[in-house]
């Protein structure tokens, strides 16, 4: 790069925080010669999903859409781009080397938490649940998995009932922040990260939508946490009423009502906030509601009172060994008649 040039810059991304990468950096008049846009057909598994085409053509920005980041025809491209810097925000799939290689200064990723702290998958429904604070972070990447020197960092508070799109959206306020703290000097070719502390990192595992289940004999505060962490733009945590998914989006607490009743059942049902179940430990309306399509066309049961939520594991594997017991017994009818019309003259 000569002297007093501005660092040539590629960004690759799939979700929001990637969208609101590439308007910083046009704000700041950054030298984008390159934009990579994962494709719809790859974005059935990608919470949050954004696209990123309109936005660099209305700026006469290159534009590529993958499927595959590591493809022979992207990392062409980026050669053929020549970037002295290469953002990778908001993507699952993992850059190999021989793209990583092609930046002259390096390749910038990003991670929502105060990094050392929360490396990692889903680090938003890991702070939701959690209720830990998080920070819009800007990394040199390495070969560690978030483990390189920090560009930038913006922390942000996650408050007591905060729920997965509350705290996406104080991220995205972060970003900003960042980036406009960021970015002039990066354009003016300074590229200097601090290390991370090693001793201070932590480390989160990967969630999947099955972990959204609800046990309802936990206490009502451990799973109001679990819906307000899985709840938009994840699938949502769930439970089941008469053999029906029924997602709950949204709940609240219920710290005055002196109801009981058996855990996982409907006490009370009000218009305005929807039903109140039993907890292992207190009462919670399930103010948001959503039933999971029967490909039958079925109507979904009601939420009335006495209705009971999830399932009772020692009564379902009676039903369940009681019909295999009954279809044994079938099966035996059936080949005894079957057998009884072979022999027969």
């Amino acid at each position: 790069m000569p002297e007093n040039s501005e660092p040539a810059i590629v960004l690759a991304g799939s979700v929001n925080s990637s969208y609101r990468t590439l308007q910083a950096l046009l704000r700041h008049r950054m030298n984008v010669v390159g934009v990579l846009d994962l494709s719809p057909l790859r974005s059935a598994s990608v919470s949050g999903y954004t696209r990123m085409d309109a936005l660099a053509q209305k700026s006469g920005v290159p534009y590529l859409e993958f499927e595959d980041l590591n493809a022979a025809r992207i990392v062409d491209a980026v050669r053929k781009w020549a970037p002295d810097v290469f953002f990778i925000v908001g993507l699952s799939q993992l850059a190999k080397e021989e793209l990583l290689s092609i930046p002259r200064l390096g390749c910038v990723g990003f991670h929502p938490t105060r990094l050392p702290e929360g490396r990692g998958r889903a680090p938003v429904s890991w702070m939701t649940l959690e209720g830990r604070p998080g920070a819009a972070t800007f990394f040199q990447m390495n070969a560690g998995a978030d483990a390189g020197p920090i560009l930038a960092q913006e922390p942000f508070a996650v408050d007591a009932g905060d729920y997965a799109s509350d705290v996406t959206e104080k991220l995205e306020a972060a970003i900003d922040v960042a980036l406009d703290r960021w970015l002039p000097h990066l354009k003016k070719g300074e590229w200097k990260g601090a290390p991370q502390t090693e001793d201070r990192a932590t480390f989160y595992g990967k969630r999947n939508p099955e972990d959204g289940l609800i046990d309802w004999n936990w206490p009502a505060a451990k799973i109001h946490a679990l819906i307000r962490a899985t709840s938009h733009p994840y699938p949502g945590a769930y439970t089941f009423v008469d053999n029906r998914k029924c997602i709950v989006w949204r709940a609240e607490l219920e710290p005055r009502l002196a109801y009981r009743g058996v855990t996982g059942r409907i006490v009370l049902v009000e218009e305005a906030k929807g039903p109140l179940v039993q907890t292992g430990d207190g009462l919670l309306w399930l103010t948001e509601t959503e039933w999971e399509t029967s490909e039958a066309g079925e109507k979904p049961p009601k939420l009335r009172v006495g209705a009971l939520l999830g399932y009772q594991m020692g009564n379902e594997i009676h039903l369940l060994k009681k019909r295999l017991a009954d279809l044994e017994i079938r099966v035996e009818k059936l080949d005894h008649a079957h057998g009884a019309s072979r022999t027969k003259p």
